[in-house]
């Protein structure tokens, strides 16, 4: 044999290690049999109106079809974009401040009803021009619309966007799960999210939230009309609830086939992975796209002297906290917010906290004394207990501060609700005196605003669903962001994003830790798995599992 084809063939048996990154591991076009989810806590919404963890998205794909989608394909080529719902990418017109979008006839609801330009128009109305029903997804349609009658219906199929300033990568903002169609007539609200209507591969059969979720086969799913999933399993079950170390045992032991949160395994499971070369044929080691970092609000004291956010910047020993997060394969020290995933990205760092990224405690006291706090104070760190290796970090953070007399009590929270009622509501970190914020995040869409833009620009602060954590409004900022957008060049584009990243770190109300890697198991009943460029972990819309014998 020789070593190529042992190569290929290993890669489709899914025994290599990193065979996800750059192929197809187990493809299959057979039509499966169940595959099986787990993940520590529940999802934040499943409508695709009110949702914004990176997995959700993933996931959601599964019942619900956005205007345009992301190529099923490993790696970069991921990141590529193709038409979903719309016939083609957008057509451009007035310079990008145009775009005009033609839906396939033929696509139908779970409910056998036709999906209409008027349902995706009310989909982006209800999820972007509600907020007092809606808030916990991105929003970017209600900046560049200036209002939903921004968005003409011509016809049945046809939508006309005219925006208020022209947006260059405006088919990113098409991929968005906001534009998963709704009806107006079977909306109910929150209780949508209990049931939402089906226009992918499968549909809602139970779902009980924090607890479990069912999917079963959409009978209305045409696959003349999708080219962008497969059905590949006969049914799809999620167990939800479940204790992060639990899942990993039951992922190894063969009971589930991945973990939904997409993250990786915990610290301990990682190293028995590692060092079992039969389990680590079936791992992928991806750098996902994901910055894991904290936020340094300067609404709560003493955090609105910019000294006190560089003395945390300065004091935070990196190093401890990836060790917490699970040691080199859980990612590279990060002296910036842009991941090396997008173009823009510039290896930089505003606060070395030396060679081994412990943290320069001599220059962080001198940042104290000269905010007149030689002493130190205190704060509060909001963290996911659920989510254990950032509940660590966070614990290693406030060990790190504390040898410069910063007290930093970490405050449990559960991950389900962390956004819609405590990190992510202004109201309640200021009452609470909750000066630090940890959270991880990725791109929106694969490019420098995707990702920088819900977390900088400050008409993005929101009183609910909010992730601006820093409550961030630099005029020099937003300026840029606002240009980036409008630039249709991509190495200019480029440019001006990595100024912002250095105007953020210069403001010192970011501190980015970590430029994630995961260490993901693929479980071998699992098929036609690959790493997806745009989502960082394996695309759960391409997924099948073997049929049970």
């Amino acid at each position: 044999m020789t070593p190529r084809k042992e190569e290929d063939e290993m890669t489709a048996s899914g025994t290599r290690y990193n065979a996800a990154l750059e192929g197809t591991v187990n493809p299959s076009i057979g039509p499966g049999g169940v595959l099986r989810f787990a993940r520590t806590s529940g999802f934040d919404s499943l409508d695709p109106g009110n949702t914004y963890y990176a997995f959700a998205w993933n996931f959601l794909r599964l019942f619900g079809r956005t205007l345009v989608a992301f190529a099923p394909a490993a790696g970069q080529a991921g990141q590529q974009l193709v038409p979903d719902l719309a016939e083609s990418l957008g057509a451009s017109s007035d310079g990008g401040s145009t775009w005009t979008y033609r839906l396939r006839r033929g696509v139908r609801f779970d409910d056998g009803t036709e999906v209409t330009a008027e349902d995706v128009r009310y989909a982006i109305e209800r999820s972007n021009f509600r907020p007092e029903l809606l808030s916990g997804g991105p929003t970017y349609f209600r900046h560049y619309l200036r209002g939903i009658d921004a968005v003409e219906v011509p016809d049945r199929y046809t939508l006309v966007f005219r925006l208020a300033e022209p947006f260059a990568a405006f088919d990113h903002l098409a991929t968005l799960p906001s534009t998963v169609p709704v009806p107006r007539d079977r909306d109910t609200g929150l209780d949508y999210a209990a049931r939402p209507l089906a226009t992918g591969p499968y549909r809602i059969a139970d779902y009980r939230p924090g607890e479990r979720l069912v999917l079963e086969p959409n009978p209305h799913w045409d696959p003349a009309t999708d080219p962008v999933r497969r059905r590949g399993a006969a049914r799809i079950e999620v167990d939800l609830g479940v204790a992060g170390q639990e899942v990993d045992e039951r992922l190894l032991a063969g009971e589930i086939d991945l973990d939904l949160a997409g993250v990786g395994v915990q610290p301990g499971t990682q190293q028995r992975i590692l060092n079992d070369p039969e389990l680590l044929r079936h791992a992928d080691n991806p750098l996902i796209g994901f910055t894991w970092m904290f936020a340094i609000t300067d609404r709560v004291a003493p955090f609105q002297d910019v000294r006190c956010r560089r003395a945390v910047q300065l004091a935070a020993d990196k190093a401890a906290m990836r060790d917490a997060y699970g040691g080199v394969p859980a990612g590279d020290i990060a002296g910036t917010v842009l991941p090396p995933t997008l173009d823009g990205h510039q290896p930089t760092d505003l606060y070395p906290g030396g060679p081994d990224h412990r943290g320069d405690v001599e220059r962080a006291r001198a940042e104290l004394a000269a905010a007149g706090l030689p002493d130190g104070f205190r704060t509060r760190i909001a963290a996911r207990v659920d989510r254990l290796k950032e509940y660590a970090a966070a614990e290693a953070l406030s060990a790190s501060l504390a040898r410069v007399g910063i007290e930093a009590e970490v405050v449990p929270f559960q991950s389900g609700d962390y956004f819609e009622k405590y990190a992510g509501v202004p109201a309640y970190v200021h009452e609470h005196g909750i000066g630090i914020i940890m959270f991880g995040w990725g791109a929106d869409f694969p490019d420098g605003f995707g990702f920088l833009d819900q977390i900088a620009h400050g008409r993005s602060i929101k009183a609910v669903g909010n992730h601006n954590f820093a409550e961030l409004d630099l005029p020099e900022v937003n300026a840029l962001l606002e240009a980036g957008a409008r630039e249709a060049d991509p190495g200019l584009r480029a440019k001006i994003w990595a100024e912002v990243d250095r105007k953020l770190m210069e403001s010192a109300g970011l501190c980015p830790y970590l430029h994630a890697r995961s260490l993901l198991y693929r479980g071998p009943r699992a098929t036609n798995v690959h790493v997806s460029g745009a989502y960082g972990m394996y695309d759960y819309a391409a997924l099948g599992a073997v049929t049970d014998s």
